[in-house]
């Protein structure tokens, strides 16, 4: 498989794991009862950014390195899956 595609795979996963993690532990101000004015009350009171690039890279990572090993054992490649799923008229 070229190196090019298992970077675009990566690329393509990690920003969909980042929206996931993205809401994981949020505190806003209004659920700390303490909004500051010219903000919104759904701000961050404390926005962890290292640690949510942290989690969503290994997360990422765990993802692709499962997605690398299925294609490799198995055979499966991105061009077998309008064969392998469906499609109903």
């Amino acid at each position: 498989m070229p190196w090019l595609s298992v970077v675009a795979v990566f690329f393509i996963v990690w920003w969909t794991v980042l929206f996931v993690v993205l809401p994981i532990g949020l505190r806003t101000q209004m659920d700390d009862g303490d909004v500051t004015l010219g903000t919104v009350a759904s701000a961050p009171t404390r926005f962890q950014g290292a640690k949510i690039l942290i989690l969503t890279t290994l997360i990422s990572l765990l993802l692709c390195a499962l997605w690398y090993g299925v294609t490799l054992y198995f055979g499966v490649s991105l061009d077998d899956l309008p064969r392998i799923i469906p499609v109903y008229d």
